[in-house]
């Protein structure tokens, strides 16, 4: 058990938490929720012991072991992939190392045979026997192919050090896991097989994610950082972002009776607890849902901001026809005579094993890269706004968010007043419209270009993994505001509600062609085994290709 006790820390002139008292137990998934800049990441790092706090004390069970995903991805370049999951367990790897280091000596002297005998019997009580096929199973789940695993760190793809890094935390059954953004990076199989991997895991897990699907999958508790203090709340995501929603509404709804608010509330908890009684982690948590009060549902401070598109003109009879279409980055083909046609009203979803082949089909539709050949048609009704993943040439200058914005306003939305009133709803309010576009965080800058594309008032969208940087709340908001677009999207995201909630197509692209499910929904397409039998034959060689 991993107890948190009177845990308070000054941070610059605030104090990010105030002690905080809050208990761990095995068994159970927390997911660690709170604003951007709430300190959730920190959290973790005191959690860790990377950073001390001011004040408290973090403890863990006696001979209980904590493992932690690293962050750096090039501390192990020299070690070989399948040694630096084992890594995860230091005891057993330091274990390992030294008993291998006595067996090579020359010189094999009685203390050494001692020594040796010792470490054996260490080596098994730690199950360094099955350490190399434990560790080779992670791998394998991750999508990382047994013939890479006796590659250095080096030899690999920045992509695949992510799932290296991750199967290190997940070695040898820790009794705590702490997992900030596992998903980040991986492929939808990867982050599928990471949450049966989660919800089958017996030790305790805390996990910082802006997930909500994987939130929703793998937790049983959410731990929610507001107004500097840690409450738990039993539940998954959606319970407790639905719950504090209407514990807020009813909250402002001073007309109601207390009557018909705990009525509400009370037939909000028994919907929530019947549906959960239907999961995989369904029986403690079902239990635990059955006994929640009234009194543990609060409202949150959360602020989401306003999002919604509008099309100026529909689309005629003809969106988008892709003929053949070939393109080469850095002298390697990442697309090969890809062909597809697109309808009016289609919402497409481009998924692949990685991110280089989508990010080129979105660049090169947009006339971002030239194409080595093939034809790329936009029906003639058709008007574009794009989301590139990368929009750092998008704020190289220094002009306030309030001026650059205003190069996208019409005659009548060329106003001061207007402009500001919407970047309020993006949450920009008073004198940040005047920060410089170059000094803006990752999900600021998001929040900008989205604030440029629903000014544009485009029939088409080009989002290429709009969620990246984002905060749940943000894309929460987002994933509300395209589902109300009367228009046509195409996207890209590794984000499983974003692809389920808005894709009315699924497109699998890889160098090697195309898999085109019409009308499918994503849960549709990942539950028909026949259509991934045919995925895994597209994308196999993809992951060693990275």
């Amino acid at each position: 058990m991993l107890q948190v006790t009177d845990v308070s820390l000054l941070f610059s002139d605030r104090k990010l938490f105030d002690e905080v008292n809050i208990k761990f137990t095995p068994g159970n998934c927390y997911g660690l929720i709170g604003a951007n800049g709430a300190g959730k990441s920190t959290f973790l790092k005191i959690l860790s012991g990377e950073i001390q706090a001011t004040t408290g004390v973090v403890s863990l069970g006696a001979n209980e072991r904590l493992s932690v995903l690293k962050q750096n991805h090039f501390d192990f370049e020299e070690y070989p992939v399948i040694e630096t999951v084992i890594m995860g367990n230091k005891r057993l790897y330091e274990v390992m190392k030294e008993k291998d280091a006595i067996y090579m000596k020359e010189d094999f002297s009685d203390e050494d045979g001692v020594r040796a005998a010792e470490l054996e019997g260490e080596f098994a009580e730690l199950d360094g026997w099955e350490a190399e096929p434990e560790a080779a199973q992670l791998l394998e789940g991750l999508n990382i192919p047994t013939s890479l695993h006796q590659l250095t760190m080096a030899e690999l793809s920045a992509g695949q050090k992510v799932k290296v890094l991750l199967a290190q935390a997940l070695f040898g059954k820790p009794d705590v896991l702490l997992l900030d953004e596992p998903t980040n990076g991986l492929d939808i199989q990867s982050i599928n097989w990471l949450e049966e991997f989660l919800i089958n895991f017996e030790n305790t897990v805390i996990v910082v994610s802006h997930d909500r699907h994987f939130l929703n999958k793998v937790c049983t508790h959410m731990a929610d950082l507001d107004f500097g203090k840690i409450k738990l709340f039993v539940g998954n995501y959606d319970f407790w972002k639905e719950s504090s929603e209407l514990a807020q509404k009813l909250l402002n709804d001073q007309n109601a009776k207390a009557e018909e608010k705990i009525k509400e509330l009370q037939d909000f908890i028994a919907r929530f607890s019947a549906n959960a009684s239907k999961s995989k982690q369904a029986t403690s948590r079902k239990k635990m849902l059955d006994k929640i009060t009234i009194e543990d549902i609060q409202p949150s401070s959360r602020r989401y901001p306003y999002i919604a598109f509008k099309a100026e003109r529909e689309i005629g009879n003809d969106l988008l026809q892709v003929d053949n279409l070939s393109v080469t980055l850095d002298g390697k083909k990442v697309l090969d005579n890809i062909s597809f046609t697109l309808k009016p009203d289609d919402k497409v979803a481009f998924i692949g094993a990685n991110d280089i082949a989508q990010t080129a089909l979105m660049r090169a539709l947009m006339g971002e890269i030239e194409v080595d050949s093939g034809t790329i048609r936009w029906g003639v009704t058709t008007s574009q706004s794009y989301l590139p993943k990368d929009n750092s040439k998008d704020f190289a200058g220094d002009e306030s968010i309030l001026d650059w914005l205003r190069q996208f306003a019409s005659k009548e939305e060329d106003d001061n007043t207007f402009l500001r009133s919407f970047l309020g709803r993006m949450l920009f309010g008073g004198d940040e419209v005047l920060k410089s576009v170059n000094v803006l965080s990752g999900g600021e800058k998001v929040r900008v270009m989205l604030t440029k594309m629903m000014l544009q008032k485009a029939n088409v969208l080009v989002l290429d993994d709009p969620t990246n940087h984002l905060d749940l709340e943000s894309i929460t908001a987002l994933n509300d505001g395209l589902k109300g677009f009367k228009g046509s999207m195409l996207f890209t995201s590794h984000d499983h509600e974003f692809i389920q909630t808005l894709a009315n197509r699924i497109i699998y692209i890889s160098s090697k062609g195309v898999i085109d499910r019409m009308d499918s929904t994503f849960d549709e397409v990942l539950e028909n085994n026949e259509i991934q039998a045919q995925v895994k034959e597209l994308f196999a060689g993809e992951n060693e290709a990275e």
